[in-house]
C-alpha cells in the first residue's frame, strides 16, 4: 500500500470516569488533557481497536462515543480503530443486515435514510473525527458493519472519508469480498478482512483475498495466526503481505487457542513489533484485549498495560 497517515503520557484515571465523561460537553476530554497522547513509539503506530473496552459498557445502548474517547486518553493511546457503535450513537444511524463483531443478537432491520439524513449523518461523522483530532486522537479505521443494499454500502465508504479514516475491517467473507472490492476501488478507501483461526491455511499460502481489488487488504489478527496454525509464526506472513496490510491486530494465543495476558503465550509480539519498527512499516500495530481481566483490574487498564508491553519492546 502506497500512502498511509503518519499521524501522531500518561493520563491516569479510574474507569468511572468513563461514565462522568459520556454526559459532559463535547469536547471535555480534549479540554482537561494536560497533554495529548502519543502512542507512536520510535515510529510504531500503537493503537486499540475499541472492541477492547466492550466490557466497561451496558447494552443495549453501547458506549458514547465520549466514553470511548476518554478510554483511550486513560490507556494513552493516539491512535484507534473505532467500532460502529460509538460512530453510530453519535451520528444517528443504525445498519440492517448484520449483527456486528461480538454480537449474537439477531440483525437488526434495514432503515432507509433520505439524502438529507445521511449528509447530516455524514456531518456528524466529520464532528466526531473533530472531536477525536482535538483530543489527540487519530481514527485510522472504522468498523462498521455494511448493510444489506448498495447505498448503505456506499455510505459506509463515505462514513470513512468523514471520520479521515484509510480504511474499513470486517469479518473474513470470500462472497462479500467480491461485493466490497468495486465500492473500495470507486473510494479510494481500503477494505481489511479480518482472519480469524479458520482462515490460517489460505492466508499461510497466496491469498486469493489480493486478487479481488487494488484496495483490498488484511487487518491481520497475530494471535489468531498462531492459534490456527497451531503455534507457527506469523511473521513470514507479515514480511509477505506488508504492502496489503493495514493494520494488525496484537493478542498473545498459545497454539492450543487460548487467550492469555501479554508475553505467556506462543505470539512473537515483541518480536512483530520491532520488525515493523526495523523495515519502517507505517500500519498500525492495533491492541485487542481479548484475555480474561484479572480480578480487581478493568479493559482500560488492561490495555493500558498493553500499551507499556509495546513501549517496552519499542525501546
Amino acid at each position: 500500500m502506497n500512502t498511509r497517515p503518519s499521524s501522531r503520557r500518561e493520563f491516569l484515571g479510574h474507569a468511572a470516569a468513563l461514565a462522568a465523561c459520556a454526559l459532559a460537553p463535547r469536547g471535555l476530554a480534549a479540554a482537561t488533557a494536560a497533554t495529548k497522547p502519543n502512542s507512536v513509539f520510535n515510529g510504531v503506530r500503537i493503537g486499540c481497536i475499541t472492541y477492547s473496552f466492550r466490557s466497561m459498557f451496558t447494552p443495549p445502548a453501547g458506549p458514547t462515543a465520549e466514553a470511548v474517547l476518554q478510554a483511550l486518553l486513560t490507556s494513552g493511546l493516539s491512535e484507534v480503530e473505532l467500532m460502529g457503535d460509538a460512530i453510530q450513537n453519535f451520528a444517528g444511524f443504525t445498519v440492517g443486515g448484520g449483527a456486528g463483531k461480538g454480537k449474537k443478537a439477531a440483525a437488526a432491520p434495514a432503515v432507509k435514510y433520505t439524502d438529507a439524513q445521511r449528509e447530516a449523518q455524514l456531518g456528524k461523522c466529520r464532528e466526531l473525527r473533530k472531536l477525536y483530532h482535538d483530543a489527540g486522537v487519530n481514527i485510522h479505521l472504522h468498523k462498521i458493519a455494511f448493510g444489506p443494499s448498495d447505498e448503505d454500502v456506499d455510505f459506509n465508504f463515505l462514513a470513512a472519508k468523514a471520520l479521515g479514516c484509510v480504511g474499513i475491517t470486517t469479518e473474513r467473507n470470500d462472497t462479500q469480498i467480491k461485493r466490497l472490492a468495486p465500492f473500495a476501488e470507486k473510494h479510494k478507501i481500503w477494505v481489511a478482512f479480518h482472519n480469524h483461526t479458520a482462515n490460517y491455511p489460505a492466508i499461510a499460502t497466496l491469498d486469493p483475498l489480493l486478487d479481488s481489488g487494488a484496495y483490498v487488504g488484511f487487518n491481520l489478527d497475530v494471535g489468531h495466526y498462531v492459534a490456527g496454525s497451531k503455534g507457527l509464526s506469523p511473521i513470514p506472513v507479515i514480511e509477505k503481505y506488508h504492502k496489503r496490510i493495514l493494520s494488525l491486530h496484537l493478542k498473545d494465543r498459545t497454539g492450543d487457542g487460548g487467550n492469555v495476558e501479554w508475553g505467556k503465550g506462543g505470539t512473537p509480539l515483541k518480536e512483530i513489533l520491532q520488525l515493523i519498527r526495523k523495515e519502517k512499516w507505517t500500519f498500525p500495530a492495533d491492541i485487542e484485549l481479548e484475555y480474561k481481566i484479572p480480578e480487581g483490574s478493568d479493559a482500560v487498564k488492561e490495555v493500558g498495560k498493553c500499551v507499556q508491553f509495546c513501549k517496552a519492546a519499542l525501546a
